[in-house]
């Protein structure tokens, strides 16, 4: 599949695929963040979506590569994407990981296995998958369930879409 390849470098961005939804294709509005490393590589990105015109992030999709700092939490921590849900919202409220449920969903031809989250604030969703090329993928939504068609609208965003410019 496409989002798994690896592309060449590339200093003003990302040097992995970014996997969600196309801009094009989402109704809201769409704000995306770099984390960079102290050497300028890319740590990680995340797109955040707001389908609720200005009151508030719908859904946040974070791509983090291996030896992101991002990936590291402790046993119970919600995971970045959901921190910056959080934030978005300006929810305060101190939440959980309570439990984890592997599923196998089908990607086209393809099989995820989809790691989904129950978090102690029942109105956020998060699910977490791994790609090919390490780099871990999570979805963290507010307020609606995040079901396996939202797999199909997922693809590679193009790199023109990071570069500083």
């Amino acid at each position: 599949m496409s989002f798994l390849r690896r592309r060449s470098a590339t200093p003003a961005g990302p040097d992995f695929d970014v996997l969600a939804m196309d801009p094009g294709d989402w109704p809201g509005n769409l704000g995306a963040g770099l984390l960079p490393a102290p050497d300028g590589s890319c740590q990680g990105v995340f797109l955040r979506y707001d389908l609720f015109g200005g009151r508030g992030t719908a859904m946040i999709i974070g791509n983090l590569p291996e030896g992101s700092p991002a990936r590291d939490v402790a046993e119970g921590e919600v995971p970045f994407e959901v921190a910056q849900l959080l934030l978005a919202l300006e929810n305060d409220e101190e939440v959980t990981v309570v439990g984890t449920e592997d599923t196998p969903v089908l990607q086209g031809d393809n099989l995820l296995i989809v790691r989904r989250l129950k978090l102690s604030e029942s109105r956020i969703s998060c699910v977490q998958f791994d790609r090919s090329d390490g780099v871990l993928v999570t979805i963290a939504a507010w307020d609606r369930p995040i079901t396996d068609d939202l797999y199909a609208l997922l693809k590679p965003l193009p790199a023109e879409l990071f570069q500083q410019g």
